[in-house]
């Protein structure tokens, strides 16, 4: 078949891989000049399993209700005259009971897992450099209560599989002696050795050359303006370089698949959050981060990708706005530069701004709804790099009419309608 890609991030790379991988023609569409220009570029670059837990949890209304109030928060609920943002939120609330964040939490850390396995099939395969840094992923805390609180969260995971080292600070700093100067800032931390890091641009374009020279087509600097239907299916998409036909069609566009979802009577749970990030050259610092960590008390994501550092933090829920100023990234550098004095030049810091396409229980979105050759690759949440190259691989199967090595049924577009 010939199969159209609507997205050239990371999730619809990795199924248009996944797909030519079947035997199938492929065509990648995106409109950036590149790929991995969005979201795929300025995330935290984690691959973390360890980090699964879904936000629709039963303490989620209470601090969404703080930001309304408090500025410094982490995650930043602004009211808004969109009706989008309002319809969203009520799905979200009613997945944050204690057995819906349980049930969802578990079936995104086996997606998960399942993903960072396909990941290493493709390295092994395509012998890919993306930055890869493998010692795990540390998540620390600055008191004993939130650490021995953290601990218990865990035990969850640690029950699906989850592999923990739970270290005091003296084990952390022996783990990265470059946070010897925070020492006294950390009570101790959870490692998760088989998390790891690298950088999902990087992975990405690299991965959509080997499609090209396979005979694919990634066609670059095409915005997508809506989709022909005929009867139960896609006849064309069209865009702002004329229309594109094939046999079947991916939905991959993070964020902005409702949009286009919409032109064709379908109507997507998926709602952008903003998110920030810096990206920091080391130079010639001497005592960069050796492993990925996350200060759990400001939420603050470090991660190395070879001669740079990428910090993450915040989540806004701002619409599509992904405007910025510095004052947005005074506290992740200034709390970067308190673990990490000499970890970078943070006078070079680059800004971005980007949106995460959140699903109310923060699972991604599979499978058909309504057309039967258009099908859905999308709503990844924050963790679009730690789950997209297994969603590839399910899709894939469900594509060529396989069953997928792990069970999509809970992640059908249907399921809020269902509950």
């Amino acid at each position: 078949m010939r199969v159209i890609v609507l997205g050239g991030g990371v999730v619809g790379v990795t199924t248009a891989y996944q797909l030519q991988k079947d035997g199938h023609e492929v065509v990648v569409l995106e409109r950036q000049s590149q790929v991995a220009a969005e979201t795929s570029w300025g995330n935290a670059g984690m691959i973390a399993p360890g980090h699964s837990f879904v936000w629709s949890s039963p303490r989620a209304p209470l601090v969404l209700l703080k930001s309304l109030v408090l500025k410094d928060q982490a995650l930043r609920f602004k009211l808004s005259a969109d009706p989008r943002l309002y319809s969203w939120s009520w799905l979200f609330l009613m997945e944050c009971t204690a057995e819906k964040a349980r049930r969802n939490t578990l079936l995104k850390h086996r997606l998960a897992v399942y993903s960072q396995s396909v990941l290493h099939e493709v390295i092994a395969d395509e012998q890919i450099d993306y930055d890869r840094n493998g010692r795990g992923i540390l998540y620390f805390y600055r008191s004993q209560q939130a650490l021995d609180k953290g601990v218990e969260h865990m035990r969850l995971l640690e029950s699906d599989g989850q592999l923990i080292k739970v270290l005091d600070r003296d084990a952390i700093v022996a783990l990265d002696p470059s946070l010897a100067s925070a020492r006294e800032k950390i009570a101790g931390g959870i490692h998760c050795p088989t998390d790891e890091t690298g950088d999902p641009a990087k992975f990405t374009r690299a991965l959509a050359a080997k499609i090209v020279e396979r005979g694919g087509e990634i066609r670059t600097g095409t915005t997508i303006i809506g989709i022909e239907t005929s009867g139960d299916g896609v006849t064309q998409v069209l865009t702002d370089k004329g229309s594109v036909k094939g046999d079947a069609y991916v939905l991959a566009l993070g964020s902005y698949s409702p949009l286009i979802a919409k032109t064709v009577g379908i109507n997507l749970p998926i709602y952008p959050i903003k998110g920030y990030s810096l990206t920091i050259p080391i130079g010639n610092r001497p005592r960069p981060p050796a492993i990925a960590a996350i200060d759990e008390h400001n939420l603050v994501a470090v991660s190395r990708f070879g001669d740079r550092l990428r910090v993450t933090a915040t989540a806004e829920f701002a619409g599509y706005d992904i405007s910025h100023r510095p004052a947005d990234f005074a506290f992740m550098k200034g709390v970067t530069q308190e673990l990490y004095p000499e970890g970078a030049d943070y006078d070079r810091a680059e800004m971005w701004a980007g949106l995460r396409p959140m699903t109310p229980n923060n699972l991604p979105e599979f499978g058909r709804r309504r057309l039967g050759n258009l099908y859905l690759n999308t709503g990844h949440g924050t963790l679009g790099w730690t789950m997209a190259c297994g969603s590839a691989k399910v899709l894939a199967d469900i594509i060529s009419n396989r069953v997928p090595e792990i069970n999509a049924l809970d992640l059908s577009p249907d399921r809020y309608i269902k509950a």
